[in-house]
């Protein structure tokens, strides 16, 4: 597959190519390790009224990819947590995501960045590992970065994806990169530079952060 350039490889652009390839096989699962089809059943659309609204709690924007993706389905991001039973978007700080999804003790050591990441969401992927987007500064993109959470070790959260777009296509197969670490990209000849503008903004300049924070 030929090397996307420009802004076929970001943001709006490239999650309407995830939705076409999710729309050929909406069964097919997001993981490899695990069945976590991209629909169950049929896709639900974030109605057009509803989407022209949505911001944040923190009434930051939607990122564009999100709201390319809410645009085709609510379904899978409501499986993981997303929205409140009332409607709306149900974030949380990163050490309740990892008290509730990892257990209390390892929420506890995220503690000193909950204030950092205060709106997080869970995304599909990893085992002892976790896939959170954090809301906060965007890149040039307008795009929010997807952290791993790791606590096989010393507890670590690090910038994986630099946006829910690269998230969302590296999962269907349109990106194509082999993640020998968790922070690789920050090497990418085409995502690299979005890597560092949210290294400079959430790391302090470096890519992950280790316990203790």
């Amino acid at each position: 597959m030929a090397e996307m350039v420009g802004s076929a490889a970001h943001g709006a652009a490239l999650a309407e190519r995830v939705v076409e390839a999710v729309r050929r096989e909406p069964g097919r699962s997001v993981l490899a390790c695990q069945d976590v089809p991209w629909v169950a059943g049929t896709a639900r659309p974030m109605p057009a009224d509803a989407l022209a609204e949505a911001v944040f709690p923190s009434g930051r924007p939607l990122p564009p990819s999100l709201r390319a993706w809410l645009e085709f389905d609510t379904s899978l991001l409501e499986r993981f947590g997303w929205f409140a039973p009332g409607g709306g978007f149900a974030p949380r700080p990163l050490d309740r995501l990892v008290g509730e999804e990892m257990g209390t003790h390892w929420g506890e050591c995220f503690a000193p960045l909950a204030d950092r990441f205060a709106e997080c969401f869970l995304l599909p992927g990893g085992s002892d590992s976790r896939r959170v987007l954090a809301v906060g500064e965007p890149d040039s993109e307008g795009e929010c970065p997807v952290l791993a959470v790791d606590v096989d070790d010393l507890p670590f959260t690090g910038l994986m994806y630099p946006g829910f777009d690269v998230y969302l296509a590296h999962a269907v197969g349109i990106v194509r990169r082999d993640l020998p670490s968790y922070t690789a990209l920050a090497g990418d000849t085409v995502y690299g530079p979005r890597m560092r503008e949210h290294s400079a903004h959430w790391f302090a300049g470096e890519v992950y952060a280790e316990y203790p924070f």
